[in-house]
């Protein structure tokens, strides 16, 4: 049990961060408590900035994804717990699905808990002998048994300890996804939001923790007359349609439109969405007529002002018995799930994404995964024999829901997909390979990237890949050179790119959410910053904020043996293949890749054959130790 020393109530109410992290040793059982001096959150603010740190310094190099040298970090963002737009955390780790860099961004409640409670992060390392879970009351800090958790479904997991702890408790828990060491397995909270990505889930369970528990009695931090004006007046400077299309509709708002504008993959990127899909069953899941009617209540991520998420009521069709309060699809299932397997049945969508969660799979890797099973049991790599009877085909919602099954059972042909796509063409040959639509080992979002060219490199160039939510063109920021309007113009997006992405590790570490700062004026980002710390920020000095995190997080990648430029991406995806290019918005189009990922490269003035960052660009960010470190 690890004793915190507490600060009095008026000192946190003055700043952002605690200035206290966990240090979590499972293999003893060990806890301590470490007190970051203030330069290093000025530095990297919070969320995967303090994680990269962090992983840099204390994950020696090499170390197994899935062994107890590898650090499985939990960090809340700057802004995190605070009343201004911080919802979020995130959660860092050696990747156990590409190898290196790994990291998953999450909203829900568990965040800002985790920073009302005193802390601003927990790093754990080694393995428990047996289960455990963390409980986090305040101050007071131990570890207990979970023996009789492991096995649970995760929301039942959280339910539980809800039940032990306190209705305020917040939990953090894997399911038996992230148990049973899948690699496309997350972390679940607030009963349905996963920090979903990189296979966090997988090296949770790698430490045998169920869960972490938090409690805290702390309401809001750094709520002062200040800062509650601030927010009222930024709230009134919102681009109201906006955020009135999020709240009503969430992502689901444009998943009957992307299913038709090449936006949305469709039958494992091999498809065009208005010939395979067509406008008839692109309605049946549009968020407002399909999926709304559904829905029971609206639901915000913690003291979210969009508040973009939705609740359903108890299902009524037996085949797919989801309960209540089962959390809205969010686009990225419905596209996954949806589109890619021209399945158009809205309570299946809704149990789909209801079973992920519980499992703890990542509903992408999960989607994607589920598309290619049906390709190759289509063109007879798998048989009916292999699936143990069960058949696979496009549209069908009763396979689908089975098939997700299996794999979070790890049961039958379940076995073979389990841990995603690239895994699955292992063990099925090299004839499945090219069905396997992944990126250095991640299955890819639901974005096509010959509609939006910055998705391309974002995809293949990112620490951690096939990532869409690392680049976001901010208009209101002031900071970001335009992009070339014409979408097949591939020269002269370098800057721009390297502009937004380093502008999204700021919105990350902060514990900023996307959809929010795309309706507020985050021209005001360094008013944010100083009003909840004290400090003095410049515009300037928060886009070098942004710098600093991209260049610390490849060069943790590049000391890992990664080399992203080296990333082999799916002809579908690139359009080299015409498959799903030969009609529609799409037609004929084929992305100009080299000029793309060298232009970006340069701009960031990282090697274009290695992505290394140059010995230059670390010194001057304050990286020399790691310049030291990659160039000798």
């Amino acid at each position: 049990m690890a004793e915190a020393t507490a600060a009095t109530q008026s000192q946190l109410a003055e700043r952002a961060f605690n200035g206290k992290l966990l240090n979590v040793n499972l293999s003893t059982g060990e806890i301590t408590v470490e007190h970051p001096d203030e330069s290093l959150y000025r530095r990297y603010l919070g969320g995967y900035g303090l994680g990269a740190r962090y992983m840099w310094d204390r994950v020696p190099r090499g170390a197994d994804p899935l062994g107890p040298e590898n650090m499985l970090g939990m960090f809340a963002g700057l802004l995190t717990g605070t009343p201004l737009f911080g919802q979020r955390w995130q959660v860092v780790c050696k990747s156990p699905l590409t190898g290196g860099w790994g990291d998953a961004n999450c909203g829900g409640d568990f965040g800002g808990v985790l920073k009302l409670a005193g802390w601003d992060g927990i790093m754990f390392f080694g393995k428990a002998e047996k289960p455990v879970y963390l409980l986090i009351e305040n101050d007071k800090v131990e570890l207990r048994d979970a023996s009789d958790l492991w096995g649970r479904m995760a929301i039942d997991t959280e339910m539980e300890l809800k039940a032990r702890h306190g209705k305020r408790a917040s939990v953090a828990t894997i399911g038996p996804a992230g148990e049973r060491l899948s690699l496309i397995s997350g972390i679940c909270n607030d009963h349905g939001r996963l920090a979903a990505r990189s296979g966090v889930g997988a090296v949770m369970g790698s430490k045998n923790l169920k869960a972490v528990v938090v409690v805290a009695d702390r309401k809001i931090i750094a709520q002062t007359p200040e800062v509650l004006k601030m927010l009222r007046a930024n709230l009134d400077d919102f681009v109201k349609p906006l955020r009135d299309f999020f709240h009503n509709f969430g992502t689901t708002g444009i998943t009957a439109a992307s299913a038709l504008n090449g936006d949305s993959p469709v039958k494992n990127w091999g498809g065009v969405g208005i010939l395979d899909l067509g406008p008839e069953n692109a309605k049946k899941i549009d968020g407002a007529t399909a999926i709304n009617p559904k829905m029971e209540k609206s639901y915000g991520c913690w003291h979210c002002p969009m508040a973009c998420g939705a609740e359903s009521v108890e299902s009524s069709n037996p085949k797919y018995p989801y309960p209540r309060h089962t959390h809205r699809p969010e686009y990225e299932a419905m596209a996954a799930f949806g589109t890619m397997n021209l399945m158009t049945e809205p309570d299946a969508l809704i149990y789909l994404n209801h079973l992920c969660n519980q499992y703890g799979f990542d509903v992408i890797s999960a989607g994607a995964t589920v598309s290619m099973a049906i390709e190759c049991y289509e063109r007879g790599i798998i048989t009916k024999e292999d699936t143990d009877g069960l058949e696979l085909r496009w549209g069908d919602p009763d396979c689908i829901v089975e098939l997700v099954k299996l794999m979070g059972e790890r049961k039958g042909i379940g076995a073979v997909f389990a841990d995603g796509v690239a895994k699955a063409a292992e063990r099925l040959g090299p004839e499945a390979a090219k069905y396997a639509i992944h990126i250095g080992g991640q299955e890819v979002p639901m974005h096509d990237p010959k509609l939006q060219p910055e998705y391309y490199t974002t995809y293949k160039l990112d620490p951690t890949p096939a990532r869409h939510t690392q680049y976001e063109g901010n208009r209101r920021l002031g900071r970001i050179p335009p992009a070339p309007a014409d979408k097949t113009q591939y020269h002269g997006r370098g800057e721009h790119h390297k502009a937004a992405s380093e502008y999204m590790h700021v919105v990350n570490a902060g514990g900023m959410c996307q959809f929010i700062m795309m309706a507020a004026n985050t021209a005001n980002i360094p008013s944010w910053f100083n009003a909840v710390t004290g400090w003095d920020m410049t515009m300037d000095e928060v886009m070098q904020i942004g710098e600093r995190i991209a260049n610390l997080r490849m060069a943790y990648e590049i000391r890992e043996g990664g080399n992203p430029r080296k990333r082999a991406v799916p002809p579908r995806v690139t359009g080299e293949s015409d498959e799903g290019t030969r009609a529609g918005p799409l037609q004929g189009i084929k992305l100009d890749t080299e000029t793309l990922e060298v232009e970006y490269l340069k701009a960031c003035d990282w090697d274009v054959e290695t992505c290394k960052p140059s010995k230059a660009k670390l010194e001057s960010l304050g990286l020399a130790d790691v310049a030291a470190v990659l160039h000798g």
